[in-house]
């Protein structure tokens, strides 16, 4: 039932990512134009997220297992350090320049965007390298 779920979870994702313009870049890019022809309308779906998601949230904080009987996983940490800084300082200036984050770059990537290919090629190969160097400090702090 759980694979069913992510599906049209993920479905549904999808089509609300189309249908807001998030999965455009030229609306996003406009968005983030603070000082040019800014377009605030994607102000109103990222308000509607995050009241979708502090009130998930807040039902998660109380439930030991989901809706479907599977354990709730929710961040452990609420520690700011430099590495989730710099984290999401990369992730907003590669949000500013492409104009995609990686869920509408998927939607973009599945709706035909040739720009999408390209930011989904590199944000994969980013995830790579990211895992290969992660690799690479575990095996180090295990020999040590």
């Amino acid at each position: 039932m759980a694979p069913v779920t992510a599906l049209l979870a993920g479905l549904l994702f999808g089509i609300g990512l189309i249908i807001s313009g998030m999965a455009n870049p030229a609306k996003v890019l406009g968005f983030l134009d603070l000082t040019g022809r800014w377009d605030p309308s994607l102000a109103f779906v990222m308000a509607g997220a995050i009241a979708v998601g502090s009130a998930a949230f807040f039902v998660a904080r109380r439930r030991n297992r989901s809706y479907l009987g599977l354990p709730t996983q929710l961040p452990a940490s609420k520690t700011i350090t430099p590495r989730l800084v710099l984290g999401s300082a990369a992730f907003g200036i590669g949000w500013g320049l492409a104009g995609f984050c990686p869920g509408p770059a998927l939607v973009a990537l599945g709706a035909g965007y040739s720009k999408a290919v390209g930011f989904t090629a590199a944000m994969v190969a980013g995830m790579v390298v990211f895992e290969l160097v992660e690799r690479a400090k575990s095996t180090r702090s295990s020999c040590a």
